[in-house]
């Protein structure tokens, strides 16, 4: 049996090879697919594949929003490298805005530089197994760190979600109580409304009335649409007992819950019947909305 996951989470995890400490930040929150977006300085980039695999292996489902940052604590073998061809760009655009708005100022050194990618850092090339080997560190923390949140909101998700369904099945459970009597009570509404408007004068057809009785019954059976929707509660709880990735499998059941309790209250014109459907509907409205934030 595996645990209900939550969509919603946070993890951070650090990893300091003595030369360099690489923090890594991971936000998850609802998605219908796997979207991952990954933030990250310029030379940290060519990772950013090992990052996906590295996710893809525990997350099924969400928006992620990774986050990586490095600080240099000691000698690297980080070297700045001049992008001379893109400086040189730099260069040329502005010396034409300068002709154009006869403007007879040098650019400075300093106004190139500050250009973005001008100046790149780069790791030596033999330093980059260990920056690959930091990078992953720090982010397998950060992802046993949201993993872990990720559970712990799936279990209370599970408790939320059980305590709706106690409560729906209560109700159900008392709406078919009420339909043991509802013909029985139709037939005296009926008998009643009749003698109302004609009078004790007037010779019942019983033959007309038990044909409306019978018409009445047929019509306001609701106990397929009963039996359908428990078993939509029955494969809700069995699915919440399997656990894993059932997001998507619990909205569709929850879809056809949906559906039944509709046709129950089109089909039951009673007051008693209609209010206990408005209180399951909204039981499963709540069930729904917990359900968006499963994986």
């Amino acid at each position: 049996m595996a645990n209900i996951i939550s969509m919603t989470g946070y993890g951070k995890g650090e990893h300091n090879d003595g030369k360099r400490c690489i923090t890594a930040e991971i936000k998850t929150i609802n998605n219908r697919y796997c979207d991952i977006n990954i933030k990250t300085p310029r030379h940290l980039r060519f990772f950013e594949d090992n990052i996906r695999k590295i996710l893809k292996n525990s997350i099924q489902r969400g928006r992620i929003d990774v986050y990586l940052n490095i600080d240099y604590i000691s000698e690297s073998d980080t070297i700045i490298v001049p992008n001379l061809y893109l400086a040189k760009q730099y260069k040329d655009a502005i010396d034409e805005i300068k002709a154009q708005l006869n403007i007879n100022d040098e650019p400075s050194i300093d106004t190139i530089i500050k250009f973005q990618d001008v100046l790149v850092a780069r790791e030596d090339k033999a330093d980059e197994d260990e920056l690959r080997i930091c990078v992953e560190n720090a982010v397998t923390i950060a992802a046993n760190n949201l993993i872990s949140m990720r559970l712990k909101e799936g279990i209370q998700l599970e408790t939320d979600i059980r305590t709706c369904m106690v409560k729906i099945l209560e109700l159900i459970d008392e709406i078919s109580m009420h339909t043991e009597t509802i013909v029985s009570d139709y037939k005296e509404k009926l008998e009643a409304r009749v003698k109302e408007l004609l009078g004790n004068t007037y010779d019942l057809d019983e033959n007309r009335l038990y044909n409306e009785i019978v018409f009445y019954s047929d019509k306001s059976d609701i106990n397929e649409e009963i039996v359908r929707f428990k078993s939509h509660i029955d494969q809700l709880d069995i699915s919440l007992n399997n656990g894993g990735s059932i997001g998507r499998k619990l909205d569709f059941i929850i879809q056809e819950a949906n559906r039944e309790i509709n046709t129950i209250g089109s089909k039951i014109a009673n007051l008693n019947i209609t209010q206990v459907v408005i209180e399951i509907k909204n039981l499963l409205e709540k069930i729904r909305e917990q359900v968006q934030n499963i994986e």
